[in-house]
């Protein structure tokens, strides 16, 4: 019988030899250079860990897997029009970066943080890190002080760092201007562009999540395609590894005293590119003014996209492994899920199940009859595959 070859008899031994090669000639960097993507060592684009939106059915949309989220190494860029939750979102990943054991730091470009609102929402604040600053360039200074500093303390320790936002910093030849002369108007994407190049390089070797928010801007004249664009140019959106737009689809309303108030409003994500997973997905999440996310409004609305619920007027029934209907009403599902810690786990399986998109060896992606998923449309194009996710 054959002896099976270990891994180091089938790597590729001019591959060995180079990759050695590199590792001594780049020593002086401090870091490893040259790498074999086999799981067994940490590569700069390896993702190191994932921290909570707020919304387990976005971080599932985000990152294709169970218990994911925004990725920890990389950079994601929060956009959308003012009010769409841009930064309640950003700060909901501080405080499960917090959850976690980790550093928050929160660089504010438009000195309109709420303290009672962060505690809200589970934000320790005599813990988090409070950065008010001006212009691009301190931003960038910051952020680089910030990874020196865990490098040289503790490497292992999770960080989140969040700019809110791109959209309120200027730039030092913007301050330098008086009100009523231009500063020059590329400044800002100049210095975006030479500052992400370095950051994401740094950012890639350590366990921090970095988010930017960012406020969705009209182009004028546009009558077809789409008709927002992000300040700053285009370097974030280049760099970022997960770029989302979020968008106000209606308000929350409760009656008192026979007076409709509103105590939320209705968010719709759409994840419009996404290097950990399949884009252009969309999940629905409820936001109250009082609390924040609604985690369990988010799963509802999955189960209905995927039919793994049956509706009868207001009610709505799952159907468990063993045959059993649990039927609820729509305002009694968080209560139902916290009592049921099983029903939880198995609602919480089938959803994963239904939503994740996985690839087998000899998957034909470029043809869309190949593999199917429930609620997807994949349609071939001639420059490659695309996938289109019903909403």
């Amino acid at each position: 019988m054959a002896k099976s070859k270990t891994k180091s008899e089938l790597a590729d031994s001019l591959a060995v030899e180079l990759a050695d090669s590199l590792n001594k000639k780049f020593k002086n960097t401090g870091y490893q250079t040259a790498f074999f993507l086999d799981g067994d060592t940490k590569a700069p684009s390896e993702v190191r860990g994932w921290v909570g939106s707020g919304s387990s059915m976005l971080d599932l949309a985000i990152s294709n897997r169970k218990e994911g989220g925004f990725p920890v190494g990389r950079i994601t860029e929060i956009t959308g029009l003012e009010a769409s939750g841009k930064s309640l979102l950003a700060a909901h990943a501080l405080a499960n970066c917090q959850k976690e054991g980790g550093l928050a730091v929160y660089i504010d470009t438009e000195n309109a943080v709420s303290r009672e609102f962060l505690e809200a929402i589970g934000l320790d604040l005599e813990k988090m890190l409070y950065v008010p600053l001006e212009t691009i360039e301190d931003i960038f200074e910051a952020i680089e002080s910030i990874v020196v500093k865990i490098r040289e303390s503790n490497k292992d320790r999770l960080v989140t760092i969040v700019v809110d936002s791109v959209m309120g910093a200027s730039t030092k030849i913007e301050m330098a201007k008086e009100f009523d002369k231009d500063g020059y108007a590329t400044s800002k994407a100049i210095i975006l562009s030479k500052g992400m190049r370095k950051l994401t390089n740094m950012i890639g070797r350590e366990k921090i999540c970095l988010i930017f928010t960012n406020q969705l801007r009209t182009r004028l004249g546009v009558a077809f395609g789409d008709p927002y664009t992000t300040s700053g140019g285009k370097a974030i959106p280049f760099h970022a590894s997960v770029r989302l737009r979020l968008k106000s689809v209606g308000q929350i309303k409760v009656k008192k005293d026979g007076v409709d108030q509103a105590i939320g409003i209705k968010t719709r994500c759409q994840v419009v590119k996404n290097r950990m997973g399949p884009p252009l997905k969309t999940i629905d999440y409820d936001i109250y003014f009082e609390s924040g996310i609604d985690n369990y409004g988010g799963w509802l609305n999955v189960m209905k996209q995927f039919k793994l619920v049956g509706t009868a007027g207001a009610w709505y029934t799952f159907t468990r492994a063993d045959g059993t209907d649990v039927k609820f009403l729509s305002k009694d599902f968080q209560g139902k899920l916290e009592a049921d810690p099983e029903l939880k786990d198995e609602i919480y399986n089938a959803i994963c199940d239904a939503y994740i998109l996985t690839y087998k060896p000899g998957d034909n992606i470029t043809n869309p009859k190949s593999f199917t998923i429930k609620g997807i449309s994949q349609i071939n194009k001639e420059i490659g595959m695309r996938i289109l996710y019903e909403i």
